[in-house]
């Protein structure tokens, strides 16, 4: 039995060591994070699907690693995602719902993790995935979580692209370059930039589309 000395002591250590733990799993994230960015940006599209099968392990013994946080499951949420855009077929439908999965497990952990991430991706995911009877899309519900994102992060470059994007989907032409060019201007984010660098691409992309029409 240990005695109420040394428990005293080590109740005393462990405010002293969360940080330490915390710390370790901010530096996990933002390797799965830079390791997206470039597999999604820089990687030739015949390399994409194995580089994003193995980032998915990687995200998921983060999330295992700390069930209680929301950060790690938006991220295998992402990671699966865009796995299963590479992929594509019938096969990756199974993918985007466990991502869908684990966003509402985000959003009851933390809604507002990552400045409204599980909003921005789950909107994203209704938009862009097949309506019923093949998938679960509904652009009503992607309109909700895109706007519930930008309630959170009205400035950032990934609610701004989603919901421009989303607008251009839906024939909204006029709102969609208010909201693309918004993203354009997005502030440079701290470690993200390839990520940055390849949305504002696709961001030119669809303006230049909006140009053309």
């Amino acid at each position: 039995m240990k005695s109420p000395r040394l428990m005293i002591a080590l109740l005393l250590l462990l405010p002293l060591a969360m940080p330490c733990w915390a710390d370790s799993m901010e530096a996990d994230l933002a390797g799965i994070q830079q390791r997206w960015a470039e597999i999604q940006y820089q990687l030739p599209r015949d390399q994409k699907i194995k580089a994003f099968e193995a980032l998915v392990q990687d995200a998921e013994k983060l999330v295992a690693a700390n069930p209680d946080r929301a950060e790690p499951r938006i991220w295998q949420a992402i990671v699966l995602s865009t796995w299963a855009g590479a992929k594509g077929g019938l096969g990756a439908l199974g993918m985007v719902k466990d991502a869908r999965r684990q966003l509402e497990k985000a959003l009851d952990i933390d809604a507002t993790a990552l400045e409204g991430s599980a909003y921005t991706s789950l909107g994203s995911l209704y938009y862009q995935v097949p309506g019923w009877p093949l998938g679960f899309g509904d652009d009503d519900k992607a309109r909700r979580y895109l706007q519930k994102a930008l309630a959170i992060n009205p400035d950032g470059i990934d609610p701004n692209f989603f919901f421009g994007d989303y607008l251009l989907e839906q024939g909204e032409e006029a709102r969609a370059r208010e909201y693309l060019e918004r993203a354009l201007a997005a502030p440079d984010r701290n470690g993200r930039e390839i990520a940055d660098q390849g949305r504002r691409q696709e961001i030119r992309e669809r303006l230049a589309r909006l140009a053309n029409s």
